[in-house]
């Protein structure tokens, strides 16, 4: 469906009366609907670095179901998403990653539902912390024991913990309760190592990586840093 048709139907309403009304709504949810698709496509691979690093031309995947929101790749807080409950693939880059998730489930109320009362119980995890060493080109997965009911939900979210997994069904990596005070420093495109004749680098080109640095660096880096500055 394109703009000439839905300004065909508009151009009906004279003719049709209420039929050319009813067929302007199906055309609103067609174009709605069609604007959805669109924009889940555009979303399906994050990518997890600043820049365009070269290891980009290669980077692992990670696959996450809908009830895994990941928040947090090396440090860099990852985009909101208006469905909380859209699968992702995340693009890592190969070497060290830490990645910090939350699991929810959700289960529809049984008893009557008050006027806005919410109609289902959602019960989510702790912020979980999971770190891997990915490899070039492969593909990774969640995988974690998944409730048959919420009273077990609510009794197994205390101890939750998902493994990864690699695309041959080897478990990679455990995830545990995420504490912020240990997370990765390393949350941008990395610097490379610098060589003989690369080693008297400018003031400008510190300044410009100091710049970088700070634009990628959570407000706890931040802040460490100032403080560290102006001790």
């Amino acid at each position: 469906m394109n703009i000439s048709h839905v300004i065909g139907v508009f151009q009906s309403i004279r003719q049709g009366g209420w039929r050319g009304v009813a067929r302007v709504r199906a055309a609103l949810v067609a174009v709605f609907v069609m604007s959805l698709v669109g924009c889940a496509s555009s979303v399906s691979v994050v990518e997890t670095w600043e820049g365009d690093p070269a290891a980009a031309s290669n980077a692992a995947t990670l696959q996450t179901p809908g009830e895994i929101r990941v928040t947090r790749v090396n440090g860099r807080v990852m985009t909101n998403f208006l469905m909380d409950d859209l699968a992702l693939d995340y693009a890592l880059l190969p070497g060290e990653n830490e990645v910090v998730f939350v699991y929810k489930t959700i289960w529809a109320k049984s008893g009557v539902v008050r006027n806005g009362e919410s109609k289902v119980h959602v019960i989510e995890s702790e912020p979980q912390v999971v770190r891997f060493e990915a490899e070039a080109g492969e593909t990774y997965g969640f995988e974690f024991d998944k409730p048959e009911s919420r009273q077990e939900a609510e009794q197994e979210m205390p101890e939750f913990s998902a493994e990864i997994v690699s695309s041959a069904g080897i478990a990679v990596a455990s995830s545990a309760v995420w504490d912020p005070s240990e997370q990765m420093t390393a949350s941008r495109t990395p610097i490379p190592a610098s060589s003989p004749e690369s080693s008297a680098a400018t003031g400008d080109n510190a300044l410009e990586q100091l710049k970088t640095i700070w634009e990628t660096a959570s407000d706890e880096e931040k802040k460490a840093f100032l403080r560290w500055a102006f001790e």
